[in-house]
């Protein structure tokens, strides 16, 4: 029986070289999302979904009902944003108002039938475009790539609080 040696666990990245590693990162991840929204716009202009009312229909099909200030948060954009979003939306017959037991003057935003309908089809949409896209990922690499994201934005979590928290 041979005995296969596991590499060992790398050692984090001095101060420095992460700067520079992630300034790699950034650098990729800018124009990715810009070229995202682009399609995202281009694909959904014609049924009137912009980008910004695509993530509120998309966080309330994912969170379920939220106000707007819950929203803002999800999104890291002002609450002012998210309220005209949530009017385009509500215009559409896409979202709709419930009382907040939690917060009289907030209420919660609700999708109503017509807008589950409308994310769940632009996603459906979405989901077959990304299958199409060359690249030969794993698993592993989608969850490596998820770890570096999700701590650098949590990094970045006192950067929108300002020092010393909410």
């Amino acid at each position: 029986m041979t005995d296969t040696a596991r590499p060992a666990p790398a050692d984090p990245l001095p101060p420095e070289r992460l700067a520079d590693r992630l300034m790699e990162v950034f650098a990729l991840v800018g124009p990715l999302y810009r070229r995202v929204q682009r399609k995202i716009e281009q694909d959904n202009a014609a049924r009137g979904v912009t980008a910004g009312v695509r993530a509120v229909l998309d966080l309330l099909h994912t969170h379920g009902d939220l106000t707007v200030p819950q929203l803002g948060r999800l999104q890291s954009v002002s609450r002012q944003f998210v309220q005209r979003m949530t009017n385009e939306a509500a215009a559409r017959d896409w979202v709709t108002t419930a009382p907040n037991p939690a917060h009289q003057r907030s209420p919660l935003i609700r999708l109503t039938p017509a807008g589950r309908a409308t994310i769940e089809a632009i996603t459906t949409r979405e989901k077959a475009m990304l299958a199409e896209l060359p690249g030969g990922l794993t698993d592993a690499e989608i969850d490596a790539c998820l770890r570096v994201l999700g701590r650098l934005v949590d990094g970045f979590a006192e950067t929108e609080q300002g020092p010393g928290g909410p």
